[in-house]
This record gives structure tokens, C-alpha cells and sequence, in this order.
């Protein structure tokens, strides 16, 4: 290969992974804390047709989506190189408000533009003018990212006082309860880190060869049929993450910010398969057993919202069980 490719330059790569994870996450579920922000927003706001959490929870949406992005192409780029792209992800920290979320957002990005920095310093020198132009883009993409959180620091958070005591009604969120709840963010996580690495994993030399007349005419193989699979469905599992941990934020919880279980990513294009039916089949036993539990508390809207996911999740598992054997 004409690119001078080391460990170390495989390991700077997968740091970007890990950091445009770790942010992802980290906008997302701001993005989905922001309903129970909004409900102590200062009572004037009711006459207003939308509050500053609106405003700034439309972009922290937008970002996330962004970060994840970002995380699939460099993904790619790895796989591309011949190295593994890592599952792991450096631990999101969400905060409590719309000024911490903005001071947060700041030092996430200026790591992000100094490790970039190193990273394109690096492309020269590994003659890898690729990854360069990918880097390129994407620092300029961090750095508006960069310049709309500042503009948030030093604003005036919206908020009322508490009244220090939960209504009748509420009391029946117990802790197990969001610890339950909780699983099903960590499933969710899990399985968007698992599904996207899968789905760029495609671009694997070992696994981009056509071997058969059939895959020449069609320029098509097994990885690269999974890999488009895989993509309706992780996005899938991201308005999952969201609507479960924004749940969660409104009933007064705090939602869990890392996967459980680990990612697996296996090797082949059956292994995925493999993986990802297991993991389907784990997801619609627990929600089932959130469904169950959500009925006993009178939870009407957490179950009809797992209802609604357990459908997709079965949705997911048909896919997959499809090409199982």
C-alpha cells in the first residue's frame, strides 16, 4: 500500500472514533434531556409558541446526528487502511442545563480540533492524502460546531424553583424502575456503536471481494448487501435512544451515558448477522419485561411507547433471522 500505515496511526485514527461517539451520544441526549428542562421554563414563556429549549435542542439533534456521522466515515477510513475500528467510546457527560451543555459542547469540540490537528499533521507525514481530505472537512465541520456552542456559554438559563417533593402520581418511579428503563438505554447504545462499526466494516478489503460471476455483474457481495441492512436500522435504534431517555429525564431519572451490553462486531459478514439477531432477541425480552412492568405501575405511556419499539425490534429480528441459519 502506498500509505505508510503504523499502529500508532491506526490508534490516532480510532481516538477520532472515540471522541465523535462519546459527543454524539452526549448531544443526543441532551437533545432528549431537554423536555424536562422545558417543563420549568419561567411561566411568561407561555405565551411564547416556542422556548429557548426548543431553539437550542433543534441544534444539539442536528449535531449528534452530525458526530455519528463523522465517527461512520472515519470507520470506514480504518477498515479502508486494513486496521479494526474500535466499539469504545470515551464516557459522555451531559450536565443540567442549557449554559452547562453549552460549556461542555466548547471543550468537547476545542479536544476535537487539537487531536484533528495532530491527526492531519500525521496524514503528511503516513503520505495518506485521503484521510486528509476527510479530516479537512470534517475539522471545519467542528469548528462551527465549535463557534454555535460559545454562543450559548454565558446565556441566562430558563428555570423556577423546585418544590422539593414528587406529586402522588409520580411516586411510583422507583429507583429499580429507571434502573430497568436504564437497561434499554444501554441496549440501544450498544447496539447503534454495534450496527454502525458493522456497517462500515463493509469497506474491509478481506470483505469488499467479488468472488462469483453474479457478484462481478452486480458489483455486489454478502458484506455489502448486510452493510445497507444495517443502516434503516440503526438510525432506527437512535430514535429509539432518544425517545427512551428523554422518558426517563421526564419522570425526574437520569439516563445511563454507556452501552451495556459491549459492542461485538465479529468478522465476517455472517458473524454480524449472528450478533445482530442475538442482540434483537436480547432487546424484545427485556422490552417486554419494561411492558410488563410499565402495566403494573399504570405507566400507560412508557408501555405504549415500548409497544411501539418492541414492533421495530421484531421488525429488526425478522431481518436479520432471515439470513440466519
Amino acid at each position: 500500500m502506498a500509505v505508510k500505515i503504523t499502529p500508532a496511526y491506526i490508534d490516532m485514527l480510532n481516538g477520532a472514533v472515540e471522541r465523535e461517539i462519546q459527543v454524539s451520544l452526549q448531544y443526543l441526549l441532551q437533545h432528549a434531556k431537554m423536555e424536562k428542562l422545558i417543563k420549568k421554563r419561567l411561566p411568561e414563556n407561555i405565551l411564547l409558541d416556542k422556548t429557548t429549549y426548543d431553539a437550542v435542542g433543534k441544534f444539539l439533534r442536528e449535531i449528534g446526528i452530525m458526530e455519528m456521522k463523522h465517527a461512520a466515515s472515519i470507520m470506514e477510513r480504518i477498515y479502508y487502511l486494513g486496521g479494526q475500528a474500535t466499539t469504545r467510546a470515551k464516557k459522555p457527560v451531559v450536565g443540567g442545563s442549557l449554559s452547562e451543555f453549552a460549556r461542555l459542547g466548547v471543550a468537547a469540540e476545542e479536544e476535537a480540533l487539537v487531536l484533528y490537528r495532530q491527526i492531519l499533521e500525521a496524514t503528511i507525514e503516513n503520505g495518506d492524502y485521503e484521510t486528509r481530505e476527510l479530516f479537512e472537512k470534517i475539522y471545519g465541520e467542528e469548528e462551527g460546531h465549535l463557534f454555535k456552542f460559545q454562543e450559548y456559554v454565558h446565556m441566562q438559563d430558563e428555570s423556577q424553583e423546585e418544590t422539593g417533593k414528587l406529586s402522588e402520581w409520580r411516586t411510583v418511579f422507583t429507583d429499580d424502575y429507571f434502573t430497568l428503563l436504564n437497561k434499554a438505554v444501554a441496549s440501544e447504545i450498544m447496539a447503534i456503536i454495534q450496527y454502525t462499526n458493522q456497517h462500515e466494516k463493509a469497506a474491509y478489503l478481506k470483505l469488499r471481494g467479488k468472488e462469483t460471476p453474479l457478484e462481478v455483474v452486480t458489483d455486489n457481495n454478502k458484506a455489502k448487501a448486510v452493510s445497507e441492512l444495517l443502516k434503516p436500522i440503526f438510525m432506527q435504534e437512535m430514535d429509539h435512544l432518544e425517545k427512551i431517555s428523554e422518558r426517563i429525564y421526564l419522570l425526574e431519572g437520569e439516563a445511563v451515558v454507556m452501552p451495556d451490553p459491549m459492542p461485538k462486531v465479529g468478522d465476517t459478514p455472517d458473524d454480524f448477522l449472528a450478533l445482530d439477531h442475538a442482540a434483537e432477541n436480547d432487546a424484545i425480552l427485556l422490552y417486554r419485561k419494561i411492558i410488563e412492568e410499565a402495566m403494573k405501575r399504570g405507566d400507560t405511556i412508557t408501555r405504549r411507547m415500548f409497544e411501539d419499539i418492541v414492533m421495530q425490534e421484531e421488525q429488526h429480528y425478522w431481518k436479520f433471522d432471515d439470513y440466519v441459519r
